[in-house]
């Protein structure tokens, strides 16, 4: 009974969320493009849900960013590297690097 109620309780915050993203969306696109482009109309309530999941799938996709299975492959491979694969993986991917002997000379 407990688990139920915890999955219900996740279904109606999904829900709050999705309208309140939803609500928040057609309020800027009410208050900026219409301001900003000539001709253009103010959406309503479903057309905001359109046009936010149309983003998500354009711009963001449906795995999320840094987290998920990504996020703990990398950390996976992390854990398994030495401090010396770790301060090369730093300085190749910051662009650092480190001056050679005979830079130094």
């Amino acid at each position: 009974m407990r688990f139920g109620l915890k999955i219900l309780a996740k279904v109606v915050l999904a829900f709050v969320a999705v309208a309140a993203l939803g609500w928040l969306v057609m309020t800027l696109w009410n208050w900026v493009v219409p301001a900003l482009f000539i001709g253009a109309r103010v959406i309503d309530f479903p057309h905001a849900l359109g046009l936010m999941v149309l983003s998500r799938i354009l711009f963001g996709g449906f795995r999320g960013h840094g987290g998920g299975w990504r996020g703990r492959r990398q950390w996976r491979r992390w854990e398994q590297m030495t401090p010396e694969e770790r301060e090369q993986f730093k300085s190749r991917r910051c662009g650092v690097r480190k001056p050679r002997e005979a830079d130094s000379v």
